[in-house]
């Protein structure tokens, strides 16, 4: 069986880009605009030789003089016509004169005489922000908005300023990992490059690896920072860069505001030459000692129990076959089939729909199934292309032949939780100090489960499993049990700070081998606890404001949330507003009070019925809204769990529709 470590990652390339320019003699991976996968073509690297000396930066002789003012005129031009905004006029221009995008400048130029004046205001218009996990978007050569080679280096180069400040220049070292998306190599190398400049030692994952792996290994060795290169379930055409603290959790504040305020005024990126470092010692490979220790600590989640099951799991492309498939042999799984049309690690994703690895697509999951049924598996496993989420499908019954149904995040959370629970009470190991913990936008089910068997829920918590990561440090690890979030990512243990989807998959393994041993589908489980704690009921919509003119409407529809709010959703009326960017929550038609919990760009709608209500946040990465919502009805309401079912999915559409139509407003 091939080793998917060592498979080399589809056209891995110095740099790739929206465009080409076709003079070379290589092949390399580019990304069409309108579709987003890749293809390829000859193209010639615009990406000079590492600067090894910052002195030698400076305008491109072609550049000097009289080429600068016609494209600066032609921006001012066009500017004037309406073709670029006030945002993008700015940057273009500092592109063009600034010593500090020197190396750039001519692409800028080039991009300019040819009147791309939508691709640059795209890739110009404002300066490509952090978020909840890091710096993330589409890949193109040149822009400050833009995922290329300048703002990955600010990263970097942002990361260490920030950290030798707060640490010292003592023993500084930083962890990298990468996964198997177009340059995330090239990234990862230049991540290393940068910190080693910056006096840092570079422990390096110099194959694809899981972003949980990287989180393990930032505490493994005892790190002061670590990056991981992936955009995670995003289209072929983005890539990202996630920035981890010394705990191996995602950056928390006061760090954040730190660490983006010395990004967004980095000058000049310094950078070792890799193969200098790497034969100095200043960058460490370390593959196979980090994937020992960390397959050891995944083993030790296991609980025991029965083994017996039929698996069919999918690393959409990803990784997860360096992490959930040596996870699940070590758990005892031994009946496990890699769906072969996703086995390749591929950052085009060429084998799944639209081209997007994500586990919560449903339609990820109609090929496998088609397979399942063939050969007679039990269960469906997926994770996305860094391995941090986890899908699942299973039969609605026992009978593999029959139909399948995949679970959302908030059900395959709710099933874990009771499952982790379950088993600890069994081994006498939970107590009222033991914990779970959830975001905002999760569902109340997890706590209803855990409120069952006598433990904590932290769930005043917002979007990002960073915040999950900041409780477990806060509330004393040696007592978590269970981290959750509604977009398929999970934890238990303590060996990382993020979630992880290679343990998640080992564990819904258990559960199922456990529930086909006591004669029941896992669907049938679920049902056992809508009976038990209520039926709910949940649904994700996503609200796309792309382009320049998106954050204005974006902000706008945040706005009006607050100020003038709908009078009802679904046929339920709106009763009050939380608003956790002003701590407040206005009860609708009566007096506004204050609101505990965090601060956040986030809205929840509370309607007339409990347990129904909507969330609402922009995306701290990209253009878009999205939309929780959630239905419930209590236990001793249910008299026909089918017919409630049927209920709440009419509810959940009159919601979308009703949310759909609020957006269009602004």
């Amino acid at each position: 069986m091939v080793d998917p470590r060592k498979i080399p990652i589809k056209a891995q390339s110095p740099f790739l880009g929206l465009r080409t320019i076709s003079s070379a003699v290589e092949l390399s991976a580019v990304i069409d605009v309108e579709s987003g996968v890749g293809r390829f073509l000859p193209w010639e690297s615009i990406t000079p030789a590492p600067l090894t000396n910052v002195e030698d930066a400076g305008m491109p002789e072609s550049m000097i003089g009289s080429d600068v003012q016609q494209a600066l005129s032609a921006v001012e031009q066009a500017s004037a016509e309406g073709k670029l905004s006030a945002g993008a006029v700015t940057n273009i221009r500092q592109w063009l004169t600034e010593p500090r995008y020197a190396e750039y400048a001519g692409k800028v130029a080039e991009e300019i005489a040819a009147n791309r004046w939508q691709e640059l205001d795209d890739a110009f218009w404002t300066i490509i922000p952090f978020g909840t996990g890091g710096r993330r978007g589409r890949m193109n050569p040149i822009g400050s908005n833009a995922i290329n080679d300048r703002t990955i280096g600010e990263s970097a180069q942002g990361l260490a300023d920030y950290v030798k400040e707060h640490q010292g220049s003592g023993d500084l070292s930083c962890a990298i990992a990468f996964d198997t998306r177009h340059n995330s190599l090239h990234f990862a190398r230049l991540c290393a490059e940068i910190m080693v400049a910056a006096g840092f030692k570079v422990y390096l994952l110099d194959e694809i690896r899981s972003t949980p792996e990287l989180s393990f290994l930032v505490r493994y060795k005892n790190c002061s920072c670590g990056i991981m290169v992936t955009a995670s379930h995003n289209p072929p055409s983005d890539n990202a860069v996630k920035v981890y603290w010394s705990t191996g959790g995602q950056i928390l504040p006061p760090h954040d505001k730190g660490v983006i305020e010395r990004v967004m005024n980095v000058d000049m990126i310094t950078r070792a030459d890799y193969d200098d470092a790497l034969a100095a010692g200043d960058i460490i490979v370390c593959n196979q000692e980090v994937d020992a220790a960390f397959l050891g600590e995944l083993k030790a989640q296991a609980f025991g129990g029965p083994r017996d099951l039929k698996i069919i799991y999918s690393p959409l492309h990803g990784v997860g076959g360096t992490a959930a498939t040596p996870a699940l042999a070590a758990d005892g799984f031994q009946d496990v089939e890699t769906f072969a049309e996703h086995a390749e690690p591929n950052g085009d994703f060429p084998n799944v729909p639209n081209h997007v690895a994500n586990p919560e697509n449903t339609a990820v999951f109609n090929q496998i199934i088609e397979r399942a049924q063939e050969i007679g598996a039990e269960l469906i496993l997926a994770s996305d292309p860094d391995c941090d989420r986890l899908g699942v499908a299973a039969p609605k019954t026992l009978d593999t032949s029959l139909e399948w149904g995949t679970f959302n995040g908030n059900q395959i959370g709710a099933l874990l939780a009771d499952y982790i629970l379950e088993q600890r009470k069994k081994a006498g190991t939970l107590s009222p100090e033991h914990f779970i913990v959830k975001t905002l936008v999760t569902t109340e089910m997890t706590r209803r489960i855990a409120d069952s068997y006598g433990v904590k829920t932290f769930g005043d918590l917002l979007v990002g499993f960073k915040w999950i990561g900041g409780v477990m440090d806060d509330e004393g690890a040696d007592k978590f049990v269970f981290g959750t979030e509604e977009s398929h990512g999970y934890l238990v243990g303590t060996y990382a700070r993020d979630k992880d989807g290679a343990v998640a998959a080992m564990l819904m393994s258990e559960l199922a081998a456990t529930c086909k041993a006591n004669g029941q589908s896992l669907h049938e489980k679920l049902e056992s606890l809508f009976w038990q704690h209520g039926y709910h009921a949940e649904r994700l919509m996503t609200q796309q404001m792309p382009g320049s003119e998106g954050m204005a409407r974006m902000q706008a529809l945040m706005s009006k949330f607050r100020s003038d709010p709908p009078e009802s959703i679904g046929g339920l009326k709106v009763s009050a507003v939380r608003d956790y960017k002003n701590n407040t929550r206005k009860i609708v038609g009566g007096e506004t009070e204050p609101l505990a919990g965090p601060i956040g760009d986030l809205i929840l709608l509370d309607l007339a019925e409990t347990g129904n209500y909507i969330a609402a946040r922009p995306s701290g990465t990209e253009p878009k809204v999205k939309f929780y919502m959630f239905t419930y009805v209590a236990p001793e309401q249910l008299a026909h769990l089918e017919m409630t079912a049927e209920e709440m999915e009419s509810r959940l559409d009159a919601f979308q529709q009703d949310l759909a139509n609020f957006a269009e407003t602004v």
